[in-house]
């Protein structure tokens, strides 16, 4: 095996020595075996395109860790590949538009140790997974988005080393390329662009407030010519009256949207409305409470006293985070578990948090939560929710996800018609009162998006739900919402009449969520604030 290893790292030595590749950063549509491929096989443009293959192989003059030791030579090799990684830097017309230092877990030991050449896809048409498609989404979501027109490009991307110890070290380049990026013309019907027409309908009055029409038709071209991408549905509430009903991409009123995490929010309804009706005494309950934990793996004192609260503000101490894909408690390592409960209950306590609560995003958590409320409320989650939320909003067509013990899943996947969207972001608007029902308590409509725990500087988290502030002529605009994966929100403003819906197909994608600040900042804020 080492001499094949030998053998192949010579090849690529000896075919870019023999191109004259070295320290150059090749354009490729498939990755042609290194024996094979031609010098006629690298790319000089590229109609931009998502269902097609773009990879780029970058030959350097020796491998990656030979040029950290030049920015510390003091460390080990061990201690290199740890702390360093390639830093990409991508320009567009000669624009700097994006610098990333690579996760220091992107590529192996082996291969910082031992390569000098390596290939990575950008855009790959089977999606495989790969640091390398991530990171082309990252620069798709910070800029290139916007600098990619219509027309002709010059894409290029330069390669650095850098180790990251007390700060950030950076070399010189390594590797760079550049290539011409052909962005066809979309053609749309400027009938996709007008300000859709609302049909009557039963559920809703329809506002008869002015908006600025033009900003709405500037957001529809952009989203007809997939300047942003994947968007579904928006839909804006103005003092209880709907305002804006657009549909895009094939959706339509009656579609049902998956706006995956934002389920979560409706596990914390559920809980508020089982405490109003007395089945669960309120959100300080513990773990306890509700199971025998001793009976489940890692078991240590403080998980007896871990209360619902903390697992509403995701603040609870178990070794569990989505953030880290190396978390036991990550949800990933749950999904492919037969019972998400016992894998819930069987992680083992993190004591920093018990010294230190902090807000760590944790999928496992709500599954907790609604598992306790299916065992706590008559008849379990599914008839409940039906019975206490839905037919009260009026709600006839929507679809769970169920958890491998037939659970509705309150981790997220519920799907429901945007215009039902807004009629739960409504019900918060409204302090928990729908049609003179009071569905939810006003108090644990404030408990819920009040702040409960600060997550960055200028954000925070409720119970379940999120808490921001949009900047706007000068003017803020503090919002809470739910959010999920691909940008799917439910906005409710504070301080203004307003909520609204967005629904999106942009999973996994790194522009999905900041899309939709931008739609929000530069699109719907100023055209209903006019």
């Amino acid at each position: 095996m080492k001499k094949k290893s030998v053998l192949v790292s010579m090849l690529l030595f000896m075919s870019a020595t023999i191109f004259g590749q070295t320290g150059k950063i090749a354009f490729m549509r498939q990755l042609v075996p290194i024996e094979n491929f031609k010098e006629t096989d690298f790319l000089t443009s590229f109609e931009l395109n998502e269902n097609t293959d773009f990879k780029i192989r970058v030959f350097l003059g020796k491998p990656l860790t030979n040029y950290l030791h030049q920015l510390s030579p003091q460390l080990t090799t061990d201690e290199l590949t740890k702390n360093g990684n390639y830093q990409f830097t991508f320009f567009v017309d000669n624009k700097k538009i994006y610098v990333e230092n690579l996760n220091v877990g992107a590529g192996s030991a082996d291969s910082k140790n031992q390569r000098t050449v390596f290939s990575v896809p950008l855009i790959s048409s089977t999606n495989e997974d790969s640091w390398g498609r991530f990171l082309w989404s990252r620069f798709i979501a910070n800029g290139a988005q916007e600098a990619f027109t219509n027309g002709e490009h010059l894409l290029k991307i330069e390669i650095r080393p850098y180790l990251k110890l007390y700060e950030v070290l950076t070399g010189n380049i390594i590797a760079e390329g550049q290539i011409k990026i052909i962005v066809p013309e979309i053609k749309i019907n400027e009938i996709q662009v007008k300000v859709q027409p609302i049909k009557p309908l039963k559920d809703w009055q329809i506002s008869k407030e002015k908006l600025d029409t033009a900003k709405i038709e500037e957001l529809n071209r952009k989203i007809a010519t997939q300047s942003y991408k994947n968007i579904t549905s928006v839909v804006v509430i103005k003092d209880g009256k709907l305002l804006i009903e657009e549909y895009f991409n094939g959706a339509n009123r009656n579609t049902l949207h998956d706006t995956r995490s934002v389920g979560k929010s409706f596990a914390s309804t559920l809980l508020g409305i089982a405490i109003k009706d007395k089945h669960i005494k309120d959100e300080m309950q513990m773990l306890k409470a509700y199971y025998d934990l001793k009976a489940f793996q890692n078991y240590s004192s403080p998980k007896d006293s871990i209360t619902l609260k903390s697992l509403l503000t995701m603040s609870s101490s178990f070794e569990g985070t989505d953030i880290d894909s190396e978390s036991p408690g990550n949800e990933e390592n749950m999904y492919p578990t037969k019972n998400w409960v016992e894998f819930t209950l069987n992680l083992p306590i993190n004591k920093s948090k018990i010294a230190m609560p902090r807000w760590d995003y944790f999928t496992a958590g709500v599954v907790l939560l609604g598992d306790i409320i299916n065992k706590s409320v008559p008849n379990g989650l599914e008839k409940y929710a039906d019975k206490n939320l839905f037919q009260p909003l009026g709600i006839t067509k929507y679809k769970w996800q169920f958890t491998p013990q037939k659970v509705a899943n309150t981790a997220g996947g519920l799907q429901l018609r945007s215009l039902d969207y807004a009629k739960f972001g409504q019900l918060y608007k409204n302090q928990g009162n729908w049609n003179g029902k009071q569905i939810l308590t006003q108090e644990w409509v404030t408990k819920s998006l009040s702040k409960q725990m600060k997550i960055s500087e200028g954000e925070y988290y409720g119970y379940l739900f999120w808490n921001k502030t949009y900047t706007v002529g000068g003017k803020n605009y503090e919002v809470y919402y739910s959010s999920g994966n691909g940008g799917n929100k439910i906005f409710i403003f504070k301080n203004q009449p307003f909520v609204i819906i967005i629904t999106s197909t942009a999973y996994n994608q790194a522009y999905g969520h900041k899309q939709v600040d931008k739609i929000m900042q530069e699109y719907l804020i100023p055209a209903i604030t006019k």
